[in-house]
């Protein structure tokens, strides 16, 4: 340090100042001794507005110096009140989840003058505080947290009420306006600012990190549709009275989840209060024996194995025996039925004759690729686990084939049947909004002739097979029925009176591979008769929903109405074409 600087340090300074203040006591010291006494309290009143105007100089100076050249708030040292986790919004930017200021409510006993009245005038106006908590804290001898989540407006009442030993902090919380709505895929976080379930866990790091910039997370799903597919699962529960329920709806070309609902549901702001069941991601955390949705994919690779074409035909005559057992049609058509009319009827006979020629290394190394073997690929930590066969052998093709003997989620399936529908290329499935004009691709599964020959397929089941219900004029819809009885283990087959029931659609099914085109699958979970008495079958409780949700929604993703198509059109004399269990 040079000489100059060194004259400009502290100890010069303290030394100005001593000086300074010698100076002045000798000048009192001489207008004593001179007998001026009105020239000394002149020179004191002039000393204390000296130190007064020096003291609010320096800390106009260091505020202006904090201000301007301090790290104060920058980057992660100082997070604003109320962003510890930023929002969560829909692709379209409408609110989901958020962080609300609010307080927490503390009481110090040692200050209370009147207990009986800070008892009185607290139950009164904050019904969430329990006598437990609050006796606690009366006897708790020092300063103790007793209830948080108040509203800025719930603070102000209880702090007009002037009670002794109360008061309050400024804390986070967590909110979901919406509530029930799509709670399972937005999930909630706990009162320490981490995500535990849904979107809340699953981008956890994000969200924080977009809390120190006061960004928001965009996730996949629209609010619109979500409204409509939660409306119409909803219907269809209270008119079959399910166990339980699931809606999804896809963007097969990018695998962004646009709808996801489940049934029953709960809400994120109250976590606490709901059931586990209730808080069960069924969609991702459940598994289920799929049924003949499960023929799309035997159907598949069949074409894509060039084992069939649509005009290969299937004996369904007799029921086909396998080894030691038996397999039958729920719709026994007593016919030779062709690829297409196998998956008209939903023809077990025809799919596992289909599968025994297609031999179980394919298939298997098939079903492998579609990803159904393992949980399925997407971002959420709830994601399950599939369960599949010990051994793969002849038996266990032939029940797979048609959706027995493995047990994958419902976006498992969706996300397979949008590899089969995209032309071919297995994605991840998203709930995070894409870039608009992202191009995904995968590894592929299967070649864009069988994607295309697939879609007229299952567009033909709904023109004239067991999917009848849920076609919507102009918008050619295609999909496939599924009802899967469940294994009961108390009787070592399975039920007839449990089975999941289900229908998984496309549409549009025209136009190019490239062209926009969407899945959606309803699955209700041991649905009961209605007041019909019909059996609740995938084609009677599912596929009339998905096709009320694809008319409700196809406006919001710009799909207009064209001129229908009906391929590979065939003669389905059973007129109530149902699937086999």
């Amino acid at each position: 340090m040079s000489l100059g600087q060194s004259t400009l340090g502290p100890s010069w300074i303290s030394q100005r100042v001593l000086g300074w203040i010698w100076r002045l006591e000798h000048a009192f010291e001489r207008a004593r001794a001179s007998g001026r006494a009105e020239d000394d309290t002149r020179i004191r009143i002039f000393f204390v507005l000296a130190l007064f105007s020096a003291g609010f100089l320096i800390l106009a100076i260091g505020a202006t110096h904090a201000a301007l050249f301090s790290n104060a708030g920058k980057g992660d040292y100082v997070r604003p009140m109320g962003a510890a986790r930023a929002d969560l919004v829909d692709r379209n930017g409408q609110l989901l989840a958020a962080d609300l200021l609010h307080y927490g409510l503390y009481i110090d006993p040692r200050e209370i003058w009147d207990s009986q009245e800070t008892r009185r005038a607290l139950f009164a106006n904050l019904p969430d505080l329990t006598p437990q908590r609050l006796e606690r804290a009366l006897r708790a001898g020092r300063r103790t947290y007793v209830l948080g989540g108040l509203t800025p407006e719930l603070r102000a009442k209880v702090h007009d009420l002037g009670l002794p030993g109360v008061s309050f902090e400024p804390e986070e919380k967590r909110v979901y306006p919406l509530g029930y709505t799509a709670a399972h895929l937005i999930g909630f976080a706990d009162t320490g600012g981490e995500g535990l379930t849904g979107a809340e866990a699953a981008f956890n790091d994000d969200i924080r990190s977009a809390a120190a910039t006061q960004g928001s997370v965009p996730l996949s799903i629209d609010l619109r549709i979500q409204a409509a597919l939660e409306d119409e699962l909803y219907k269809a529960t209270a008119q079959f009275r399910p166990k339980g329920a699931v809606g999804v709806v896809v963007n097969v070309h990018t695998g962004e989840i646009l709808g996801l609902a489940n049934y029953p549901t709960y809400d994120p702001n109250r976590p606490g209060e709901a059931s586990l069941d209730a808080r069960l991601n069924r969609a991702a955390g459940a598994i289920y024996e799929m049924g003949s949705t499960f023929k799309g994919f035997t159907v598949a690779i069949g074409l894509d194995t060039k084992v069939a074409t649509p005009s290969s035909t299937f004996d369904a005559t007799h029921p086909f025996q396998l080894g030691y057992r038996t397999i039958h049609d729920y719709h026994a058509t007593h016919k030779v039925l062709t690829l297409v009319e196998v998956f008209q009827h939903s023809s077990n006979i025809g799919t596992a004759r289909l599968a025994t020629e297609i031999g179980v290394e394919r298939l298997s190394s098939y079903f492998k690729a579609f990803g159904l073997t393992s949980p399925a690929k997407v971002e959420l930590i709830e994601s399950a686990r599939p369960l599949t066969p010990r051994v793969w052998n002849e038996d266990a093709i032939a029940s797979t084939s048609f959706g027995e003997g493995i047990n994958v989620s419902p976006l498992a399936l969706a996300r397979a049947y949008s590899g089969l529908l995209n032309g071919g290329e297995l994605l991840p499935l998203t709930i995070k909004k894409l870039p608009a004009g992202t191009q995904v691709h995968g590894p592929r599964v299967i070649s864009r002739e069988t994607a295309l020959t697939l879609l007229q397929i299952m567009r033909a089941n709904v023109t004239g097979g067991s999917g009848k219900s849920a076609n919507v004029a102009g918008l050619n819809v295609g999909g496939k029925t599924g009802t899967g009885n469940k294994w009961d283990p108390a009787i070592h087959r399975y039920s007839t009176t449990r089975q999941v029931s289900s229908f998984a659609a496309v549409f549009p099914t025209d136009g190019p591979l490239e062209a926009p085109r969407y899945f959606v699958l309803v699955l209700l979970d041991e649905p009961q008769k209605d007041k019909t008495g019909l059996d609740p079958t995938g084609g009677i409780v599912a596929a009339p929903a998905v096709g009320h949700v694809i008319e409700r929604i196809a406006p919001f993703l710009g799909v207009q109405r064209r001129a229908e198509t009906n391929p590979f059109t065939a003669a389905v004399e059973t007129a109530d074409a149902g699937e086999e269990h």
